[in-house]
This record gives structure tokens, sequence and C-alpha cells, in this order.
């Protein structure tokens, strides 16, 4: 009896020892993608999660040097929280079967280091339509892996979509690069990867291969159809114009349903045949490491005649209904944006529920601007500047070897003085993305005056202009962010803008400001920097011209710095 009840005594206190011994912490949740009222976000931690990203660019991951000096730069002074940097099938497997994974340990290790996030973008079978990230062991093997032709019989340096081979390569090594992203990265770094670049086939509209040719004389895959057919009241106007022009045929060959020409099948063709391959590809990537996967768009420029001046069967917007069918797999299809029409662009990449997420653009004042706009106007999870690794580039905007284009310190650049204030405010932006209480306007000379209604008042935002000749429009951008944060209470952050506002519901037809401070955010709390009155509020003397127009005269004036960030009561008199 004696030695039961110390054997007892003994697993007793064993049993205390374990229950009381330290338990490794469990790894954060996988970054995913959730529908939270009225917007799509990215949860990270758990938590939803407003990306503030730059790209490097393409090969600067590659030379561990000149990215001991970018990494930090980029964490402490350029403001971002997310880093889009790129990783080579070359690189990874320059030869067959043998993998290599230093660039991306090197990167996973200094997002760590940083605590900065990681966007992966996988240059794989194309960047910018083109094969050049395949390696040597598949560029130089071209009957194992056959290549696209253009009209001639020429062929090109892009690997056909249309090859067995070349889809369970890439797919292959995808799937080995996602499995020991997960096997490696412990922290949860890396929160979504970008497949392949910009795909489509330049030089002609369609693939004229013998594997290109035998599949273009067969009849539509049935999958499409059946998906159309589906889908058919929901499609995008601009495609779905096409497929009435052509009769709605729900069968057929390529050319008797959708056309015959280089804009109708021979695009629609080539989408569907690099969809349904890149789908191929993030499903097995997503099968070893399920993280949200996108492709980007090469946009149609102005000087674009037609498909192959442009990416042919690329994610451009007028083919979204065609990725979504060959694609299932992928979550986003996102646009790089370098054109001045950048709010009509993601206007229209916002269709169809497609979350928005702009993974290259400028990053001078108007990308400033546009980053408002993403997040605000059209609740999007994040914005991203290419090129954040060159200071010059960044300091430049789009051309860096242009005339006065003098470096400034990276923490007084546009972006990131913008990323700055966006980094305070994401809290509050991501709580009203899902309320759908938030709005964005972009003004410039062009477009000097928005207005734009937003809980019980239209908030008329313009360029910032002289109290004495209101008339006059002056030579910048300007931008806002606004969230009605009660009947009469906003706030509102921005830059070179001035607001207004006119009540839009019954009762005394005047608005004033009856509370005016600016300040800071500091762990998500409000810390008041100035009470603003007087001088701070008046936007123009002429105050007869002003009643007329319905305006008190005052309103709000943000700037960066001091005055970027306001909350701002209102009140109506007779």
């Amino acid at each position: 009896m004696k030695n039961m009840i110390l054997t007892a005594g003994l697993a007793f206190a064993a049993f205390s020892l374990f229950a009381q011994a330290p338990t490794k912490p469990a790894a954060p949740p996988i970054a995913r993608l959730e529908k939270r009222g009225a917007a799509t976000q990215l949860i990270v931690d758990g938590k939803p999660f407003l990306v503030l990203s730059g790209e490097l660019a393409n090969t600067a991951s590659s030379n561990s040097e000149h990215m001991k000096v970018v990494w930090p730069t980029l964490a402490n002074k350029a403001r971002l929280n997310t880093v889009l940097t790129g990783v080579s099938w070359d690189w990874i497997e320059p030869e067959e079967g043998k993998y290599d994974f230093r660039f991306v340990d090197e990167a996973i290790a200094n997002a760590q280091r940083y605590n900065v996030r990681i966007v992966w973008i996988y240059f794989a079978s194309w960047k910018n339509g083109i094969s050049s990230f395949a390696p040597v062991w598949v560029k130089a093997n071209q009957e194992r892996f056959p290549r696209a032709q253009i009209r001639n019989g020429k062929t090109i340096e892009v690997l056909s979509t249309l090859s067995e081979n070349n889809v369970q390569a890439d797919a292959r090594v995808f799937a080995a690069l996602m499995r020991h992203i997960r096997e490696v990265d412990k922290t949860r770094r890396s929160i979504m990867v970008q497949v392949e670049n910009e795909v489509g086939i330049l030089g002609d509209s369609r693939d004229r291969s013998p594997l290109a040719e035998a599949a273009f004389t067969r009849r539509v895959p049935t999958e499409l159809m059946d998906y159309l057919q589906k889908h058919k009241d929901a499609l995008l106007p601009e495609f779905r114009k096409k497929w009435e022009a052509a009769g709605f045929k729900t069968s057929g060959l390529w050319e008797e349903v959708f056309g015959q020409g280089p804009g109708k099948a021979d695009e629609i063709f080539m989408a569907w045949n690099y969809s349904t391959y890149i789908n191929k590809v993030v499903q097995a990537g997503k099968k070893e490491y399920p993280l949200p996967m996108f492709v980007n768009a090469w946009i149609v420029q102005p000087e674009d005649k037609g498909p192959g001046d442009y990416p042919s069967g690329g994610p451009q917007d007028h083919m979204h209904d065609i990725w979504r069918a060959g694609a299932p797999a992928l979550d986003m299809l996102c646009p790089d944006v370098y054109l001045p029409n950048f709010e009509e662009i993601v206007d229209r990449y916002s269709r169809s529920g497609n979350p928005l997420y702009v993974p290259e653009s400028a990053g001078d004042l108007r990308g400033a601007a546009n980053a408002f706009y993403t997040v605000g106007q059209r609740h999007g999870i994040g914005y991203s500047q290419f090129g954040i690794d060159s200071i010059a580039r960044s300091a430049a905007g789009p051309n860096p070897a242009q005339p006065g284009a003098a470096q400034q310190p990276v923490e007084a650049l546009p972006l990131s003085v913008a990323y700055e204030t966006l980094s305070q405010l994401a809290p509050f932006i991501l709580e009203h993305q899902s309320e759908d209480t938030i709005a964005s306007v972009v003004v410039n000379p062009q477009k000097p005056d928005q207005s734009i209604r937003l809980g019980n008042y239209t908030l008329n935002a313009g360029l910032v202009r002289n109290r004495r000749n209101p008339t006059a429009i002056p030579d910048t951008t300007g931008y806002g962010i606004f969230m009605a944060t009660g009947p009469d209470e906003y706030l509102m952050a921005g830059n070179n803008l001035q607001v207004t506002f006119t009540p839009s519901t019954p009762g005394p037809a005047f608005a004033g400001i009856a509370r005016q401070e600016a300040g800071r955010f500091e762990n998500g709390k409000w810390v008041l920097t100035r009470y603003l009155a007087g001088d701070d509020s008046v936007l123009r003397y002429d105050l007869g011209a002003a009643a007329d127009a319905g305006q008190s005269g005052s309103g709000v004036r943000l700037s960066a710095g001091e005055r970027a960030i306001q909350r701002v009561r209102v009140y109506r008199y007779r």
C-alpha cells in the first residue's frame, strides 16, 4: 500500500510539472481573403491588414549585398509594411530536380528581422509575356518544351500554353517553392503570391504553333461554354457584346462562337489557354501552401492597336470573364497601372466582386493619390510602387533621368509620407471599408473639384485655392480620404485638398465647422496636436459669393505634415 501511495504521488507530481511546462506558441494563421461586410479584406495573423507595399526591381533580390542596404531602408524610411520580391524559376531550379532556395531564405530572414511582410512574385513560364526567367534546361530543349509561334511560322521566346510538358514542369517547381515557404516561414511573413507576370502573347493575336492550331480548330471546351451560359446575365458588357454579336451560340468552333479576328476568337482562345495553364500551377502551389494568389495585367496602352501589341490573352479587364472561367483557383485579377487614368482603370478592375490590389504603379505625388483612392474609394486591400529599391526612381517618379530629379530623403518622398498617414489610419480604414462609410477623391488641374456624398453631407473637395482668388487653379495633385464616424462627424486625411460641406438631408441649408482638430494616432489612440479655427478654416473671403453657392466660406484644409489627419464636426444653420 505504501509503495502504491508513493507511486501515485510521483505520478501526480509528474503530471503537475507537465501541466506547468511552457507550451510552444502556435504559429499564426495563414493569410487569407475574407468578405467582411462591404469589402473583401486580407486577413493576416487573424486580423484585417492594409497592404502598404513596394515592389523590388525584378532581379534585385538576387543581389544579397544590394539588399543588405535596401531592407532597413524599406522598413524604417519608406514606411511600407510589405515587400513584393521576385523569385525566378531559373534561380530555384537551375538544374532539373535540384532546388536552390537561398534567395527565398534570405528574403524570409530579412522580412522577419525588419518586421515586414512578403508578397512573392513567381517569375516562371512568363514575365511580361516572354519566357526569360525559365531555366536553360527548359529554354534549350525546344522539342520537350515547345514554344509559341506567330504569323509566318516564326518561333518566339515564349513557352506555349498548349504543352503539357510546360505546365507540368512549371507546376512542379511552384509546388516545391510553396512547400519550402511553408516549412521555413514559421512566423508567416508571406501573405500572398503573384503567379507569373503580365502574361499573354506579343507579336500576334494568338499562338499559331502546331499544338495551338490543333486546339483552335477544335470546338470550344464544354467547361467554358457551361460557365458562360451559367453566368450569362452577370458577364461584363464588353465581353458579352462579342458573344452576342456572334449569336450567343452555346457550342461550336472558336470563330463560330466568338467571331473571327484578333480581338474576338483569337484573344479569347489565348485567354482560355493562359488561364487554364496558370490555374494548374496555382492548384499545385495551393495544395502545398494555400496563400492568396493573383495574376497581374499589362494594361492596354493608348498606342496599342490590338491584341499582340499588348499581351494577347492576358488578364486585361475585358477578358475577366474568361479568366474567371479558366482559373477559379486564383483569388484576384490585378492591374499594373502607369497610365494617367488610374481611377478609371481600377474602377474596371473592381467589378464583379474582384478584390482590388495594385501590385505595380507610381511612387510620386500621383502615386500617393493613387494609394488613397485604392483603399478609400475602391475598398482595395493595398497598393504598391514599382522599383522601390531604387532611391533615385523613388525620388524622381517614373523617370529618374528627367531634369531636376534630385534625390530626396526616402522618408520625405510623397508615397512614404502617404504611407505614414495610411498606416496610422489603417484600423479605421479597414473598419469603414467593411461598413461602407468611407470615400476618397483625387483632384488635379484637369479635374480640380469633386463632390461625393458621405453620411449626412455632400463633401465638396477641391485643390487648395488662394482665399483672395478662389477661381485660380494650382498646378498640383490633391487627394483625400474620408470616413463618416457619426451623424455630423468625420475623420479625414489628405494633401493639397480643401473640403466644404453641403447638407444632404432635410433641415437648415448651410453647414459650418463646429470643431476641427489636427492630430495623429499612436497605437490606435488619437493624439491631439492642434485645435484649428480662424485662419486655419477660412477658405475664401468673398462670403457673398460663397453664400450664393450655399457655402459658409469655411471648411477644412488638408496638407501633408501636421494637418494631414483631422477630426471634424459639422453643424447646420439657417
